[in-house]
């Protein structure tokens, strides 16, 4: 079904769209409150679309709708997928999968505080996300010493009281003589912090502690004025900002070029209890109003506290629809405001400040990184006698366990740094038991291929039919070839030939190995005719490299940048080649179990 087919099938009814190029990757997904008038959009040629769109639209060869209820639903949707799939051209926050919460399993019947890599619905409550993993842990090592919450995963599986109680830290419901009522009142107080609402745990612990005393429980008195005093540290820190007393986010962004820097201050009862930095990418073209839209409709979707109130730069484009999920979210209303005068406003100006002081930070950094980067090439350039700088670096793993699902990992880094997208594994057919022979396979299947894309696209472009580059291709490529997503490789035809996955050859491979290794790579590319491009073996206790024909080693510097960027580049095709390698046997074993 052609594109002018597929448009004429949109309804007029709010959903969520889906873009996919040729390949069938999604390049986008967007909400409509009608997605026949939204998506024909896309292809008006009078419309002056943003640069990074008219550089989509050629590439869109499917339309795929989600038809929704109403805009909220259509607007959750979108949300998921883009989180699910990260589409190349969808403002996105890069790498938050890897933000930790803190969780409170709530749903237990003695609850505990802990950190979660993502939010489940099990009953407990998240707190987070946050950005950075050593404050978190800090702050969970705070919490076990002011709140002496149980950190054993069973309380029933242990005779008598563990360290932790006798030491103070923990109000053992091990124990039968354990107080349920102090212990959840410790919970409350847990949740009550880190809701920013400190005065509140200061008030209750003041009361506690005055009780104890009445008690002549000096002892207990004493414990408590300990946390008293700690909790007092933490909320002399948190500055008074506004004076109303209360809960608000206030958000704000820097653009540079496609990235957008953005800071959120966390007001809690009037004071600044924290604050918080992300980095949102693919925002070219795009403007503050519309990378603040992005960035709520993702940040809050994975959190669990919603302030009443959030303050932002400037209002996004959206923002009627947004304060509408995000009251449902809730439970009650949400307002999206953007101050142009008064307090409010010079909190916004504060965090913009911080917000391009960011970015400021993340550029000098990356141009420090870029230099270093570019440092280790050079000197990897002069101490192998290259031809040439090498750009593009590839290495070569293998990894098994006895002979039995042996695997082999390709990683490439370009410009010093990974290369994702171009990550490549493989399943070794060769015999299950030779390191030689699965290295030389794995080397000619990524070069044989390799030159098989180089002539489909010089047939192209010398004017030949696409089919039978398509079928070029599709003769050389291995059944059992994946790559980093692990989906096998599609066979034939147009969508085969829009797949060049090897057409790129490097300026330098790397064999994670030694001479034999080594000698068995190029031997295969003699075969192939890439003989000329730079192999080197880089053996893993000496960390010297082996060149073919040179019977001394050449021994990096321990402290040069050049060997510290060969063993990132050989740890990570380790790396990658294991976790293929666990993968397979995982799902060996399933097998096995169940036949």
């Amino acid at each position: 079904m052609d594109l002018e087919e597929q448009l004429r099938l949109l309804p007029d009814r709010p959903g969520v769209y889906i873009f996919r190029d040729a390949a069938g990757r999604i390049l986008y997904v967007g909400k409509a409150r009608s997605l026949r008038h939204r998506v024909r959009q896309y292809f008006q040629a009078s419309r002056n679309l943003p640069p990074k769109v008219q550089v989509m639209v050629p590439q869109i060869a499917q339309i795929e709708h989600i038809v929704t209820d109403n805009e909220v639903e259509a607007l959750i949707l979108e949300s998921n997928l883009i989180k699910r799939h990260k589409p190349r051209y969808n403002i996105r926050l890069r790498d938050d999968k890897h933000y930790p919460y803190i969780r409170l399993t709530l749903h237990e019947e003695w609850p505990r505080v802990l950190i979660a890599r993502q939010m489940r619905k099990d009953g407990s409550r998240y707190f987070g996300p946050y950005t950075a993993s050593g404050s978190v842990h800090e702050t969970l090592k705070l919490l076990r010493r002011l709140f002496p919450l149980r950190t054993c995963s069973d309380p029933s599986r242990y005779p008598r009281a563990c360290l932790q109680w006798h030491i103070g830290r923990c109000l053992a419901p091990c124990l039968p003589q354990v107080d349920r009522e102090a212990y959840m009142q410790a919970v409350r107080d847990v949740e009550a912090f880190l809701e920013g609402k400190v005065d509140d745990v200061l008030r209750r612990l003041r009361q506690q502690m005055e009780e104890a005393a009445e008690r002549l429980e000096f002892e207990r008195a004493a414990e408590i004025r300990d946390r008293i005093r700690a909790v007092e540290q933490i909320a002399e820190r948190q500055k008074i900002i506004t004076d109303d007393m209360q809960d608000r986010d206030v958000i704000a962004c820097a653009v540079e070029q496609d990235e957008a820097c953005v800071q959120v201050f966390f007001v809690r009862q009037g004071k600044l209890v924290g604050r918080d930095s992300f980095v949102l990418t693919s925002v070219e073209g795009q403007s503050p109003g519309e990378i603040l839209g992005a960035f709520l409709q993702q940040h809050y979707n994975r959190t669990n506290f919603i302030p009443p109130e959030i303050l932002v730069a400037e209002r996004p484009p959206e923002a009627e629809l947004l304060e509408e999920w995000l009251s449902q979210k809730r439970g009650s209303r949400v307002r999206l405001h953007a101050p142009k005068r008064g307090e409010k406003r010079r909190l916004v100006e504060l965090v913009i400040q911080n917000a391009q002081e960011a970015m400021v930070e993340r550029r000098t950094q990356r141009e420090r990184d870029l230099a270093a980067t570019r440092g280790a090439l050079e000197e990897l350039q002069q101490a192998l006698g290259l031809p040439a700088l090498p750009y593009r670096i590839e290495c070569y793993d293998i990894s098994h366990v006895q002979g039995t699902d042996v695997v082999a990992s390709m990683v490439v880094f370009e410009d010093g740094v990974p290369k994702k997208s171009d990550y490549r594994k493989f399943k070794i057919r060769v015999d299950q038991n030779n390191d030689f022979a699965s290295m030389a396979e794995v080397i000619t299947r990524r070069f044989r291929r390799g030159l098989a894309e180089r002539e489909a696209l010089a047939a192209a472009a010398a004017g030949d039919q696409a089919p039978a580059a398509g079928e070029a291709l599709a003769a050389e490529a291995p059944a059992d070839y994946s790559g980093d997503g692990g989906g096998r490789a599609r066979r034939g035809g147009r969508r085969q030939a829009a797949e060049l996955k090897f057409a790129a050859f490097p300026d330098l491979v790397i064999i994670d190995g030694g001479k034999g290794q080594l000698s068995a790579a190029r031997e295969a590319m003699r075969a192939l005719g890439v003989a000329e491009i730079p192999t080197f073996a880089l053996a893993k206790e000496e960390e010297v490299l082996f060149r073919e024909g040179d019977p001394e080693p050449i021994v990096l510097p321990r402290g040069s940048h050049a060997l510290h960027l060969l063993q990132r580049i050989r740890d990570e095709a380790h790396r990658f080649a294991v976790t293929f390698h666990r993968t397979l046997h995982r799902k060996g074993m399933r097998r096995s179990i169940l036949d």
